[in-house]
C-alpha cells in the first residue's frame, strides 16, 4: 500500500504514521529547505531534531519537492500515479491552482483515495479558514467544559484534536481502501479538526439538547456518573470512577461509609446526582485521612476503578506502560527521543514497526529513481530548485 503524505504539523502526520505502523509505505512530501512545519517546533530539540516532529513521523520516507516549480508538480503527479492514498492539508484554492485538488486527481486516477484534512471541512462558510488544535477546542465547546470551577475555560493540554483527527482519518482511509480493493474505485475523504472535537463532545451536546443545563468548567466534577472525579488523599490526588450501583455499594463498604450505601435516597445514579455535593463532601472528608497508596490497595481490592493522578515522570515508568511496550525509543537517539506506540495491537504483528523518522529529503533520489528519473535528471532538478536532496536536521 503506497501512501503519499503531503500534510504538515500533527494531525495529518499522525494519520500517515498509523498507516505506516500498519505496514503501508508512506512517502512524506515536504518543501525543500524547511520541510514540515513541525520540524521547527521546539524546544526541546535533540541533536537538531524536534521531539514533537520525531514523535509523529516514524516509518516514513521523505521526498523534498518544490511544488511552485512545474517540474516539481510533475514529479508529484508521477508519484501520485503510483499511489493508493493521498493526504493533504493545504488551502483549497492553492490545490486547485496547482491541479492537485480532489476532482482533478481522481479524474486522472479514479482508484485514488484522496483524504483532505483541514480545520473546518471542505464546505460551509468557514471552509477556507486556517485551523489549529486550539481553535477547534475553543469552537467545538470542548474548552467551555474544561478547567476549574469558576475559572476561565482551559485547553486540554495536549494535541488532542490533532491526534484524534489523525485516528479518524486513518479509520476512513482503511474503509476506503477496502472499497478500492473490491471495486477499483477511490474516494474523497473530508476530515476536519472541528468535526473531530464535535465528536469528542457528542455526549455533552446530546445531554444539552435533551434539556440538561449548559455546562461550565467544573474541575471534572460534573460527569453523568455521580462519583467520577478526583479527590485529595493524605499525600496526593487520586481519581475514583463509580460506574454502577453494585460498585457504589462496594465502595461505600470499603471506605467506611456504610450509611451512604444503605441510604435508599442514594440507591441509583440519578438519585446520587441529585445529592452529589453531599456525597462528594463525605467522600472527600474520608479519603483525605489516609495516603493514596492505601486507597489504591483498598479500592482495587473491591474492583472499584481508581488511579493516582500521575505525572509524566511516573507515566513513563508505569509498570503497565513498560510491560506493554507503549513507549518507542527513536532508533539512534540514545533514548532521548521517544514516540508512543499506536493505540492498537495486532496478533499478527509480533513487534511494532519502528523506523527512525526521515531527514528532510533523505529519500528524494531513491523515490524519484523508482519513478524512472535518472541520477542526472535528479541532479538537474536539484540544481533548478525543483527538488531537495538529503538535509540533516538542524535546530531552528
Amino acid at each position: 500500500m503506497r501512501v503519499v503524505d503531503m500534510t504538515t504539523s500533527y494531525a495529518g502526520p499522525t494519520a500517515a504514521m498509523y498507516l505506516a505502523d500498519l505496514g503501508a509505505t508512506v512517502i512524506k512530501v515536504e518543501r525543500p529547505g524547511g520541510g514540515d512545519d513541525a520540524r521547527g517546533w521546539g524546544p526541546p530539540f535533540v541533536d537538531g531534531v524536534s521531539a514533537w516532529f520525531s514523535s509523529v513521523n516514524r516509518n516514513k520516507r521523505s521526498l523534498a519537492l518544490n511544488l511552485r516549480a512545474h517540474t516539481g508538480r510533475e514529479a508529484l503527479l508521477r508519484l501520485l500515479d503510483t499511489a493508493d492514498v493521498f493526504l493533504q492539508n493545504m488551502n483549497p484554492s492553492k490545490l486547485t491552482r496547482m491541479g492537485i485538488d480532489a476532482e482533478t486527481l481522481r479524474a486522472r486516477s479514479p482508484r485514488l483515495v484522496y483524504c483532505a484534512m483541514s480545520g473546518f471541512g471542505l464546505d460551509g462558510p468557514d471552509s477556507g479558514l486556517p485551523g489549529y488544535d486550539l481553535v477547534a477546542q475553543a469552537r467545538s465547546g470542548l474548552m467551555s467544559v474544561t478547567g476549574e470551577r469558576g475559572r476561565s475555560p482551559q485547553r486540554v493540554s495536549t494535541a488532542l484534536s490533532d491526534v484524534v483527527t489523525g485516528m479518524a482519518a486513518a479509520i476512513a482511509i482503511n474503509a476506503a481502501l477496502v472499497r478500492q480493493r473490491r471495486s477499483g474505485e477511490g474516494e474523497t475523504i473530508d476530515v476536519s479538526l472541528l468535526d473531530t472535537d464535535l465528536a469528542l463532545m457528542a455526549p455533552r451536546i446530546a445531554a444539552y439538547c435533551a434539556g440538561e443545563a449548559e455546562p461550565a468548567p467544573s474541575g471534572g466534577t460534573d460527569s453523568v456518573l455521580a462519583v467520577y472525579q478526583p479527590f485529595e488523599t493524605a499525600d496526593r490526588p487520586i481519581v475514583v470512577a463509580i460506574g454502577n450501583d453494585a460498585m457504589w455499594q462496594r465502595f461505600c463498604a470499603a471506605v467506611g461509609l456504610p450509611e451512604l450505601g444503605a441510604d435508599p435516597a442514594l440507591a441509583g445514579n440519578a438519585d446520587r446526582r441529585v445529592h452529589r455535593p453531599r456525597i462528594t463532601a463525605a467522600i472527600a472528608e474520608r479519603l483525605v485521612r489516609r495516603p493514596a497508596a492505601e486507597w489504591l490497595r483498598v479500592l482495587g481490592g473491591v474492583q472499584v476503578p481508581v488511579s493516582l493522578v500521575q505525572s509524566l515522570s511516573e507515566v513513563v515508568k508505569d509498570p503497565q506502560v513498560v510491560a506493554r511496550g507503549s513507549l518507542l525509543p527513536v532508533p539512534g537517539s540514545q533514548d532521548e527521543l521517544v514516540g508512543v506506540r499506536s493505540p492498537f495491537r495486532l496478533a499478527s504483528q509480533t513487534a511494532p514497526r519502528n523506523e527512525r523518522f526521515p531527514d528532510l529529503g533523505a529519500d528524494t533520489r531513491a523515490v524519484l529513481g523508482e519513478l524512472g528519473y535518472t541520477d542526472q535528471e535528479v541532479d538537474d532538478l536539484a540544481a533548478a530548485g525543483a527538488v531537495g536532496l538529503d538535509t540533516p536536521a538542524v535546530a531552528s
